[in-house]
């Protein structure tokens, strides 16, 4: 879709990979969001330069 794109990584708790769809419009976002797989919560960072997700940062949530 678009201003949106579809990023995997690996969860920070039980390194299960998953995705997550990000949006691109507003240069970057800093959230906490629960893991599709083992439902701890994860802080998510990242930045969007060129229409592309940049600096992708996912960490357990404090």
């Amino acid at each position: 879709m678009e201003g949106e794109s579809e990023v995997f990584f690996q969860c920070p708790y039980c390194f299960s990979n998953i995705s997550m769809v990000f949006e691109l419009y507003h240069g970057g976002q800093s959230y906490i969001e629960d893991s599709e797989v083992c439902c701890r919560p994860i802080e998510i960072f990242y930045n969007v330069e060129d229409n592309e997700v940049r600096d992708l940062k996912v960490d357990r949530a404090q």
